[in-house]
């Protein structure tokens, strides 16, 4: 049981943006992963961020105020 607890800040959702557009990508030759909004005009990642573990993606989800499935 914590009893202080850091205040989380909760983002909005980057403008044009939903939560079914997160995604994952790993990169072919140095197997790094990163997590990011996808767009499907760009073809490319924004907002995106380095993954070394499941609680970065935990992280990600819930700075957004969302659940990872």
């Amino acid at each position: 049981m914590k009893f202080f607890q850091k205040k989380q800040n909760i983002l909005p959702l980057p403008e044009g943006f939903t939560e079914r557009d997160i995604r994952t990508e790993s990169s072919i030759c140095t197997g790094e992963t990163t997590i990011g909004f996808y767009s499907r005009e760009d073809k490319k990642l924004h907002y995106a961020e380095l993954v070394r573990s499941a609680e970065d993606i935990q992280a990600f989800y819930s700075k957004y105020g969302k659940t990872a499935p």
